[in-house]
Parts: C-alpha cells; structure tokens; sequence
C-alpha cells in the first residue's frame, strides 16, 4: 500500500509541473493569472525576454514531470535506482521555482524538499 502512495505522489506532483506552467495567463472573471512563466526574476535581470524564459519554463516544467513519472514507476517497480530519479526531479522542481519564484509556488517547494528529505532520511523504510 505505501509503495502505490509513494508512487501515485511522485507521479501526481510530477504532472502537476506542466499543468501549473502551462496554465492560462488571465483567468475566466478578467483578473491575472497568480503568477506568469515568462516572468523570471533572474532571467529578466540577465536581459532574456520574455518568449525565451516561458519557454525554458515550460521545458523545465515538462522535464521535471517526466523525470518525477519515471521516479513513481521504478518505485512501483521495485527498482533500486528510484531515489536518485526522485532527487533529480526534486532538485530540479527547485530550480524551477527558484528561478521563477511566486508565493504561490511556495506549496511546490515544500513538496519538492519533503521528497529531498524523504530520500535522504531512507523514509518509508519498506521501500528501500
């Protein structure tokens, strides 16, 4: 039962990385949207427009959901390589939302360290 937890978390949170980036920029009643991936506060400081952070945005977002899916399948699987899958995803979800850090990303990166500290604490035990 743990193994399919952890495995349906890891692939959810993973999906939840396109969906949030890819997600309209204004919403249905008129106001913005609570936060814009083309806006980054490192990038727009390096001089990157607006079109190229969005698109390093998505294709961040997108790298991490596959990377967080193929974490959640070698957990299903049993397979002994799935933390270092979910560290990779985990840091880069971090990279993600530090580079374009809103507030309302803030629950995503609690997310992404729980996973870090997950892995590094070996915890659930049944799975290592």
């Amino acid at each position: 039962m743990i193994t399919l937890l952890v495995a349906a978390f890891l692939v959810v949170h993973g999906l939840l990385h396109p969906g949030v980036w890819t997600a309209p920029q204004q919403r249905a009643d008129g106001a913005a949207a609570p936060f814009t991936p083309g806006h980054s506060w490192l990038l727009t400081s390096a001089g990157v427009s607006t079109t190229s952070a969005a698109t390093a945005a998505l294709t961040l977002a997108w790298w991490t959901a596959v990377v967080y899916v193929v974490a959640g399948s070698g957990v299903a699987a049993g397979a002994g390589w799935w933390p270092t899958a979910a560290l990779v995803a985990a840091s880069s979800g971090l990279v993600l939302k530090a580079v374009w850090f809103d507030p309302w990303l803030s629950v995503g990166v609690l997310l992404d360290l729980g996973v870090i500290a997950a892995v590094a604490c070996s915890w659930p035990a049944s799975l290592y």
